[in-house]
């Protein structure tokens, strides 16, 4: 019996994996016939492979169909990072540039963000971002943008294992209330955090998506003595049109 148990699981493995090689290998979003067309894998296998691999990350739903999710970068972090590090740093150093705000780019790292690229501002007055830095995904814009890409299962993952640490007074903790500006976020397109990682600072975010996949967010973080309508509507405008650029990449 226990023989038999574990080659099923191997054999679930197996097909996992296959689920996973075929998305990646076809470029494009694939419905659950179309890749049990490609692989021989019984129905009644698919679906459960498949709602096992989105809610791990490693798939990601796109309607009806299938396409690879942020997690693949886990599996060989390095490469991926370094390869999107180069498309997004001309990217940020434009925004950087022309509001001469610090700019960023995040990508999602398990239930953290990790910095892979940051342009600092070079005001006296300004918010330095390292690259390589993880940070929580609750208190930064960057972060709440990507969480609100996350499909239902993957969200109550993150609630169920994630510690929502309480930095500031400001900082959103609840997750009834973090749920609605998720909400928000899904709706505007535009996430925006007031002094709730770091007192004194204000930031917006904006995914970058291709194919339907989110790559990233990028962001903006500004001092609250510079944070007015006339440059949060220009850097929402920036962030903007990187994302769309990004994507076109």
């Amino acid at each position: 019996m226990q023989n038999s148990k574990q080659g099923e699981s191997v054999k679930s493995a197996v097909r996992a994996l296959e689920i996973l090689e075929t998305v990646v290998a076809m470029g494009r979003p694939l419905s659950a016939n179309e890749i049990g067309t490609i692989k021989a894998i019984p129905a009644s296998s698919m679906s459960y492979l498949l709602n096992t691999l989105v809610s791990l990350g490693y798939l990601q739903r796109a309607g009806r169909s299938y396409v690879a999710g942020a997690a693949l970068a886990r599996l060989a972090p390095q490469a991926a990072g370094a390869s999107l590090r180069g498309t997004v740093r001309p990217l940020i150093d434009s925004i950087r540039d022309k509001i001469n705000e610090t700019a960023a780019f995040f990508i999602v790292r398990e239930n953290e963000i990790e910095a892979i690229a940051s342009a600092i501002s070079g005001q006296a007055l300004r918010y330095a971002v390292e690259e390589g830095r993880r940070a929580p995904m609750h208190a930064f814009a960057a972060g709440k943008a990507l969480l609100a890409t996350f499909d239902p299962l993957r969200l109550d993952d993150y609630f169920a294992k994630a510690p929502r640490e309480r930095f500031t007074d400001n900082t959103i903790v609840d997750e009834a209330a973090l749920r609605r500006e998720l909400d928000l976020i899904r709706n505007t397109g535009i996430s925006r955090v007031e002094e709730e990682y770091t007192r004194g600072i204000c930031a917006l975010g904006k995914v970058a998506w291709r194919d339907g996949v989110p790559l990233g967010a990028f962001s903006v973080a500004i001092p609250t003595a510079r944070f007015d309508p006339e440059i949060e509507t220009r850097a929402t405008e920036l962030l903007v049109q990187a994302s769309a650029l990004l994507g076109q990449a």
